[in-house]
Parts: structure tokens; C-alpha cells; sequence
């Protein structure tokens, strides 16, 4: 499932924005530039949809203090529509701008566009890593031709691994994206969801690529470091 960060203040525009990207993922809605901040900085999203016109802290410094610690992709999306405030926004890390009022078919193709950038995704609606093959609509792990038994959290766990591959996810970032930050079950459920889903994939040996980093977390290390 892709994770959609939403800082817009006006909370009518947020929730016609939140309908529209609804059918590509889940979407967080925020509605100040501070807490928008907080939020982007977990590094459980995929993409940030950012105003720049925000209280507490506006657009551009958000994708500032962001920048420094993150590469979450972010698409402006504002009424600010000269030239400068443009390159203001591509200078500060933006990966698309976007100004209002908008159509629907152009955000959502914008939204693609990074994603398949960031992501790989829309092409296939695939991943892949060496010998297996993530089927995204269908929610399948394929070996070859054989269809492994990774389904439900393991397979959002996977997933969320071959969209990070050679980085360092944190237990926190894991438990965050995969059950969300107000579930009732507690951070351990990760190290028993990690270990169920590399026991499914022994047979493909890609159990060893993860790598697990005591008290820190887990890394799957990139398909083509060998």
C-alpha cells in the first residue's frame, strides 16, 4: 500500500485532494506546517503532497528542514504560481510542482510519474529483486513460476524492503508503515513477522540478504551489491 503525506491547511481542498489520491493509497492528512514536518520526518511515506502557504511554518521551509534529513519525494501543490516561487521550490529539493486550481487527471498523473521515478512502480505494478517477482494488484510473490505463501503484513513487509533496498529501516519505521501508528500490538509483532517472512523465503535464499542490526532494525541489502 502506498502512503500518502497530505500538509494542506484548507481542510476542504485537503479532503477533494484526499478523494482524488484515495484510489492510488492510504492518505495522512495534515494541516500546519510544523506538525506536516514531524510527520514527513518518520520516513514511513512515499511521497508528500506539500502547500506552501501553511501556518506555524510555510511550504518552503518544511521542504527545507525535510531535505536535510530525508528524500521522501514531494510534490508542491499551491497557488503560488510565478516563476520564482517555481524555482524556489526545485532549488529546495521539490521533485514536481503542481499549482491550483488543478484537474484531477493531471495530479494523479504527476503523483504516477514520481512514484514510478521513486518507486518503479506503474509500469508492470511490479518489484522485483534477483529471482522473485512482487505482483502488486494481486498481492503475489512469485519464485520463478512458483507463487510463495507471502500474503497479508508479510507481503507489506516485503514490499516495503524492495522500496528500500540498502537502507536502514528502524523497527519504529517498520511498525509505523505496516500496522500503523495507533495499533494496540506492541513493536515486537515486527521480529516475528520478520522471521516468518524469511523462513518463506529460504527456498529462494534471498533470507540472507537481510541484514538485522541488534537494537536498530533491518536492511535488505540492494540488488545489485553483490
Amino acid at each position: 500500500m502506498i502512503n500518502f503525506l497530505l500538509i494542506e491547511d484548507d481542510m476542504v481542498l485537503s479532503d477533494t485532494i484526499k478523494e482524488i489520491v484515495l484510489e492510488l493509497g492510504e492518505v495522512t492528512q495534515i494541516y500546519d506546517g510544523s506538525e506536516g514536518l514531524y510527520e514527513a520526518l518518520s520516513g514511513v511515506y512515499d511521497l508528500v503532497i506539500l502547500d506552501l502557504m501553511l501556518p506555524e511554518m510555510n511550504g518552503y521551509k518544511v521542504l527545507a528542514e525535510l531535505r536535510k534529513q530525508v528524500q521522501t519525494p514531494v510534490l508542491i501543490l499551491t497557488a503560488k504560481d510565478g516563476l520564482e516561487d517555481k524555482i524556489e521550490g526545485f532549488e529546495k529539493g521539490a521533485d514536481d510542482y503542481l499549482t491550483k486550481p488543478f484537474h484531477r487527471e493531471e495530479l494523479l498523473v504527476r503523483i504516477k510519474a514520481i512514484l514510478k521515478r521513486s518507486l518503479g512502480l506503474f509500469d508492470e505494478n511490479t518489484l522485483s529483486y534477483k529471482n522473485i517477482v512482487c505482483h502488486l494488484a494481486a498481492k503475489e510473490v512469485c519464485f520463478g513460476e512458483k507463487v510463495l505463501p507471502i500474503q497479508g503484513r508479510e507481503f507489506d513487509l516485503l514490499t516495503y524492503f524492495l522500496q528500500n533496498q540498502g537502507m536502514i529501516l528502524t523497527k519504529e519505521q517498520i511498525f509505523d508503515r505496516i500496522w500503523g501508528f495507533d495499533s494496540e500490538t506492541t513493536l515486537t509483532v515486527v521480529e516475528v513477522y520478520m522471521s516468518n517472512l524469511r523462513k518463506h523465503l529460504r527456498q529462494t535464499a534471498l533470507d540472507k540478504e537481510f541484514r538485522t542490526l541488534r537494537n536498530v532494525g533491518y536492511m535488505l541489502k540492494g540488488a545489485n551489491n553483490e
